[in-house]
């Protein structure tokens, strides 16, 4: 089903418009088609499709705003739709950090299609699912997967002026192995905007493989370790410091940005001089929107460079109580590598453990951000350059400022989904040292 093209969207959005007798008003409209298959056990489990659409407005007169969403756009529901936010913003408290609406913004282009994503349909969903089942069975594994894919446009206009347009597509899959008597467990995930790169057949032999070579497993003392962070495991720790990086909570003191009298750790050096994250909506790899949630343009921006603190993200509200631009949070997040795989890093190893997933990740200190968490799905003692044996999963205590002053070696970045967050991400395998595990855990 085809989605509503720029043209179409604004005309609907101008209907919304039209209607309206508010002081400001804002317009949001979503459409979108997702399909998805799960396989559990070898056998595929559950197959579908959605189509779903929405329209939201929000009328402010002063400080006060209300909203009002439906899903049918005849005029009879548009017209209830904004009596409906009319009425409740009459009735709302003032809010005392309302912003009006911007006027009209440029914005570049997005990339963030494909058409390969687009084609999905049942009997490609079964294609991709029968590969992750193949490696499975070449193994004598037992595997559980999901592949999700989606397609859709987001619009926003407001009285003032301002649209905005974007149109795109995504598609993960993941698949857990576990050997027949579960005692053996292996993880791979692929991601992209583009269906056609994903590599099923390969994180999935990698799964099945893991799997098989994670059946016996040895304790290891807790303590500090030189480990080999795989992408999937990475991102997770990596991204909440970027998403960490709010100036209001900076200089409020609520921040690991944070120094005494207000003032923010901007322009410090506090990472790894290799290290550089950014965000870019255009990137190949990781495209996102060009624009964010109230309108203002998205463009490349760089958070940490040589390891410095470059940038902090301000609201409209926040910039303008402390006199300088906004900038919007990242839609993306990308971090800068080397050339080298994983299987490289490993080679150049003596002593470490590879770590394949982290999961159950939990603020401790928000101030020194530290997480705490445990492996799963795969974790291996390194010994002269190659994989010793499996060990135990471990509890660990770390904080991404930390690990990321003690970089060894970055390989080469990838595409790879974070299981909390919607970002696009591309994040190398990393070699860290000196990374805390605090305790053992039983959990395969």
């Amino acid at each position: 089903m085809a989605l509503l093209s720029e043209v179409e969207a604004k005309a609907i959005i101008d209907r919304v418009l039209a209607r309206s007798k508010a002081e400001h008003c804002q317009v949001f409209l979503n459409e979108g088609s997702r399909g998805n298959i799960r396989f559990a056990r070898n056998a595929v489990s559950t197959s579908g499709s959605m189509h779903n659409s929405s329209l939201a407005v929000t009328a402010s007169f002063g400080k006060r705003s209300g909203t009002s969403s439906i899903n049918s756009f005849d005029d009879a529901s548009i017209a209830r739709m904004v009596a409906r936010a009319e009425e409740l913003a009459h009735l709302a408290p003032e809010d005392p950090e309302f912003m009006p609406p911007l006027g009209p913004q440029k914005y570049a282009t997005g990339n963030g299609w494909a058409q390969s994503t687009i084609n999905l349909d049942p009997e490609r969903r079964a294609a991709i699912a029968q590969a992750g089942l193949d490696a499975a069975k070449a193994k004598g594994c037992v595997a559980a997967g999901y592949l999700d894919h989606s397609d859709g446009i987001s619009a926003m206009g407001n009285s003032k002026g301002l649209f905005a347009y974007d149109h795109s597509t995504s598609a993960g899959y993941s698949v857990t192995m576990r050997t027949e008597d579960g005692l053996g467990s292996g993880f791979g995930t692929t991601d992209s905007h583009d269906a056609s790169r994903l590599d099923v057949a390969g994180v999935s032999r990698i799964a099945a493989e893991k799997a098989v070579a994670s059946h016996e497993t040895r304790a290891v003392e807790p303590g500090k370790y030189t480990v080999i962070l795989e992408p999937a495991a990475a991102v997770d720790l990596v991204q909440y410091l970027l998403l960490s990086m709010d100036a209001r909570s900076a200089e409020e003191g609520r921040s690991f940005l944070s120094k005494q009298g207000g003032t923010t750790r901007i322009g410090e050096k506090l990472l790894d001089e290799r290290v550089n994250i950014y965000s870019d909506p255009l990137d190949p790899t990781g495209p996102a929107t060009t624009w964010n949630g109230d309108g203002r343009p998205l463009e490349r921006t760089s958070w940490i460079e040589k390891g410095v603190v470059k940038n902090m993200s301000y609201s409209r509200f926040w910039a303008a109580k402390r006199n300088v631009p906004a900038l919007s949070g990242p839609a993306n997040f990308l971090m800068s590598g080397g050339t080298a795989s994983t299987e490289e890093l490993i080679r150049g190893t003596e002593r470490g453990i590879l770590v394949t997933r982290l999961w159950y990740i939990r603020p401790v200190d928000p101030q020194t951000l530290l997480f705490t968490g445990l492996t799963r799905d795969g974790t291996f003692y390194i010994e002269n350059g190659k994989i010793a044996y499996a060990v135990k999963n471990f509890r660990f205590n770390e904080s991404p400022v930390i690990m990321l002053n003690n970089v060894d070696a970055l390989g080469a970045p990838i595409r790879v989904r974070n299981a909390e967050t919607a970002l696009a991400s591309v994040i190398p395998p990393m070699r860290i040292r000196d990374f805390t595990f605090s305790s053992l855990s039983d959990a395969v």
